[in-house]
Parts: structure tokens; sequence; C-alpha cells
């Protein structure tokens, strides 16, 4: 069994690097879609090597994304929302930092319109 230490969630960068492998990202997002997968069953829906698919899992459980369950001699791989919270944290400060900066830009583009001079319709006659 593995320790908490090896599945506790890391910081950004470590999350960042993991989901930065596009296979590896795919082989987390089938695992999100299906809630629990084997190994075996991953290799069967890739177009890649079991080695592969077990050295993306490890990585993934090491970041604190995938948990496990076993069964026998199974391994049964899930999805750790807690392991995600460095990347929700840090949009989130970004999520503030662009909400303001479009708060100021829809003022100033206000300002900006209500400074304008309207422009004069042409007078309609009858």
């Amino acid at each position: 069994m593995t320790s908490a230490a090896a599945i506790a969630p890391m910081g950004i960068n470590a999350v960042m690097r993991v989901l930065a492998d596009p296979t590896r990202r795919a082989v987390f997002e089938q695992i999100v879609e299906a809630g629990e997968l084997t190994v075996g069953a991953l290799t069967e829906h890739n177009d890649v090597s079991q080695p592969a698919i077990s050295q993306h899992v490890r990585a993934l459980r090491e970041a604190g994304l995938l948990g496990e369950r076993r069964d026998g001699r199974l391994i049964h791989y899930r999805c750790e929302p807690r392991g995600l919270s460095p990347l929700v944290d840090w949009l989130g400060h970004y999520g503030v930092f662009w909400r303001e900066r479009f708060a100021n830009l829809r003022t100033m583009l206000k300002e900006i319109d209500d400074d304008q001079p309207r422009p004069k319709r042409p007078a309609r006659h009858k």
C-alpha cells in the first residue's frame, strides 16, 4: 500500500507538470469520466503500452491526483479531487485578478463613452 505522503496533494508546479503531458492528461480524464479504471482497461483504450500507462498512472498518483482501490490482484484507480486544489487555488487567484481588470476596463470604457460627444442626428422633415 502507498503511504499517505505519496498521494498527498503537491504544489502547483508538480500538478501542472504532471498534467502537461497530453497522454497523461487523457489518462486522467478517462479515469475521471469512468469513475474507476484499471491499468489494463486504460491500456485497452489507449494506443500506449501497458508499462507506459503504468508510468503515467504512477506520476498521477504521486502528484496526488489519483487514489486506488485494491480488489484482489487488480488495482482500480480513481480521481482524487483534493489533488487538484493547488490548480484550483491558482486559477482562483487569477480569476480575482481578471475580474478586477475587467471591472476597471468596463468603468474606463463607460467614462470614455460618456465623454464622447454624441453625433447629431439629421433633422427629420415631415
